[in-house]
């Protein structure tokens, strides 16, 4: 890959910013042991630009970074391994589909362009999960996804939202802080798939959650980590 990183608008979150999940994944790549499926951390500084050129910068220890001129965007290194066992038991492709219903953001997107969950998009052009509660279900969601492309910056852009919808977006905005992602497979063009998302914990302004990537005979193929910070921790959207 090149040392220079650019993040097409394609790959938007909000109107003028990448998608933290793909820009994650694409710094990812950067990092020794992640296209062995090794876990990689992402921290993100500040909303990464789009259409623009940044420079890549290693350091000694491995981390990798990029810069928007004198502004640090993103850092990237390498993470211990997730742990599988804390993962829920996969669900059918008709139970996320099923649950596609129940997404919120339906009802109200703070971000309809985003690349991974916007329903501003075309589908034929994004991802446009919709991570619904399942039925039986205090706080675990699911999303059926049937890739038609297959890059592992697709694998953590599928990673990403849905653990934002899991944190309580449609309550208050939230942005991704950090992320940390182990892709083991990449998922196969055309076949069904399972995302699955759930919160792990709260702190503060802090929220954090876990989501998954399944095949349909349910392999494991992905899993992540993500903190995500509350932008006012005051603000809470009535549904």
């Amino acid at each position: 890959m090149s040392e220079s990183f650019v993040v097409p608008s394609r790959f938007c979150g909000p109107p003028m910013s990448g998608n933290g999940g793909w820009t994650s994944g694409h710094l990812a790549q950067l990092v020794d042991g992640a296209l062995d499926g090794g876990a990689v951390t992402v921290r993100l500084r500040t909303p990464p630009p789009l259409e623009t050129e940044m420079a890549v910068l290693r350091g000694d220890d491995g981390t990798v970074e990029v810069w928007d001129g004198q502004t640090l965007v993103a850092q990237a290194f390498p993470a211990e391994s997730l742990d599988p066992d804390e993962l829920p038991t996969p669900v059918s492709y008709a139970a996320a589909e099923a649950a596609g219903p129940a997404y919120e953001g339906l009802l109200f997107h703070p971000f309809p362009t985003c690349f991974t969950c916007g329903t501003g998009r075309d589908p034929a052009d994004a991802l446009c999960l919709q991570t619904g509660l399942l039925a039986g279900h205090e706080a675990l969601r699911a999303a059926a996804w049937t890739p038609r492309e297959s890059t592992p910056e697709l694998v953590w852009a599928a990673l990403d939202c849905p653990g934002a919808w899991a944190s309580g977006i449609a309550k208050r905005e939230i942005v991704l802080g950090t992320m940390t992602a182990a892709v083991h497979e990449l998922p196969t063009v055309g076949e069904p798939h399972v995302v699955m998302a759930w919160p792990r914990r709260h702190e503060g302004r802090k929220f954090y959650s876990g989501t998954c990537l399944y095949a349909a005979d349910g392999r494991l193929l992905a899993q992540a980590e993500a903190v995500w910070i509350a932008v006012d921790s005051t603000a809470v959207r009535p549904l």
